[in-house]
């Protein structure tokens, strides 16, 4: 009989958003008429760019044409996206990136987990708690962890609380670690780090050999003056930093499926006999064999989000979310709830009132405002007494969620 990967039989509690999936659905089967509003899931919900859908539409036209049809493309992505990536998302910053070190993937989710396959297994990971659960699950998959504790902190990992007691900064590790997960603007709490702040964390890397995996994913709506919105507006990044970036957010890509993933040339690593070794030719290596490239079309529909008209519609799109944002945290701190984010992310961290868990929370808000969120314990130990709300949503849903949490709150 063939034998299972046995790490998988660690997730005993199985994924965050599943079970919050399998909790609404008990819950409208036997509340049919009730009207659910799901404030959970980060998936965005106004339509495409119209830039983009154009873009995508005249690419499709190629494609029924002999004389502009594409079969394979390149795995890393087609040059007219990564060089608009490099010239927008880079130089526009003063970074230092080429664009051969971008790489075109179908979502940053993919990525941060397929990037496990090209580093050992005896790395020390360190991860900020509460933190984006794929983070963990994945090391968990890949064998880099023993069991969990009672609290779901499993034993190899080093956890980095990050929490209103630290001003939701997370302190560098006072041990060494080889591998450090940096979300910013973070997902779950909606918070940032500071440049200098990101600065001491570049600097650890560079002091002790380590390599940051910084997910960017939600950059683009960072509204605040000194937060990087790439770690290679540091000093150094390059040599110690890969970045995860995404479509999904900013332009609305959550089921169109396009990211990329930035591995610089200069970042090192070693083999098990001590040799230097660059990281940049392993995730090409590692790209081009598992991964057979995102489609012409949607790659086109990416490179719209450069024009002209593409950055006035996206920063609308950033705009409207953001709104959101503020109104979900107006409407909070009007009732005494103690909110966090939602001013450089489209989330808003919540501390649950009067002494409930996160989960019991959750279940309060089901059933009395018939609102879906997401438990700050299932971001990690130290999301307990957390709530998250994403404000992903339409302009009607958010004010009568605010509504709701008013009366049911107030």
């Amino acid at each position: 009989m063939a034998l299972v990967n046995d790490h998988f039989l660690k997730l005993k509690a199985g994924y965050l958003f599943p079970e919050i999936a399998r909790r609404v659905n008990a819950f409208t089967d036997a509340n049919p008429d009730a009207k659910v509003i799901k404030l959970g899931i980060g998936d965005v919900t106004e339509p495409l760019p119209e830039a983009c859908r154009e873009a995508m539409q005249a690419a499709i036209t190629e494609m029924g044409d002999p004389e502009t049809f594409r079969g394979y493309g390149p795995e890393q992505g087609y040059d007219f996206l990564r060089n608009a990536i490099v010239e927008h998302d880079y130089k526009s910053r003063g970074c230092e990136i080429s664009a051969d070190e971008v790489f075109v993937s179908d979502g940053s989710k993919c990525d941060t987990g397929n990037i496990l396959d090209i580093f050992g297994q005896d790395n020390k990971v360190a991860i900020t708690d509460p933190v984006y659960p794929v983070y963990v699950d994945t090391n968990v998959m890949a064998g880099r962890t023993g069991e969990p504790d009672d609290q779901g902190r499993f034993e190899g990992l080093t956890y980095i609380p990050v929490t209103e007691e630290n001003n939701f900064i997370p302190a560098i590790p006072e041990q060494r670690v080889d591998l450090i997960y940096l979300c910013y603007p973070n997902n779950p709490s909606g918070t940032v780090l500071g440049r200098e702040e990101l600065k001491k964390w570049v600097d650890y890397a560079r002091e002790n050999n380590s390599i940051i995996f910084y997910d960017a994913a939600y950059e683009a709506f960072i509204t605040e003056e000194d937060v990087p919105h790439s770690i290679y507006e540091i000093d150094g990044a390059t040599e110690v930093a890969i970045e995860f970036r995404s479509f999904s957010k900013n332009a609305g890509f959550t089921g169109t499926r396009c990211a990329f993933t930035v591995v610089p040339k200069a970042l090192k690593g070693v083999t098990s006999d001590g040799t230097e070794q660059a990281i940049h030719p392993l995730w090409n290596r590692r790209h081009c064999t598992k991964f057979n490239g995102v489609s012409y079309i949607i790659q086109r529909g990416a490179e719209a989000v450069y024009s002209e008209a593409g950055k006035k519609q996206i920063q609308e799109l950033i705009s409207f979310y953001l709104e959101n944002a503020s109104l979900l945290r107006a409407g909070l701190e009007s009732v005494g709830i103690t909110v966090y984010g939602g001013v450089n992310a489209p989330y808003v961290w919540i501390k649950t009132p009067a002494g409930l868990s996160s989960w019991e929370f959750f279940d309060k808000l089901l059933s009395e405002t018939h609102l879906v969120g997401t438990p700050g314990s299932g971001f990690g130990a130290s999301g307990e007494g957390y709530f998250r709300l994403s404000a992903f949503n339409s302009r009607e849903n958010i004010n009568e969620s605010v509504d709701r949490l008013k009366k049911s709150l107030g």
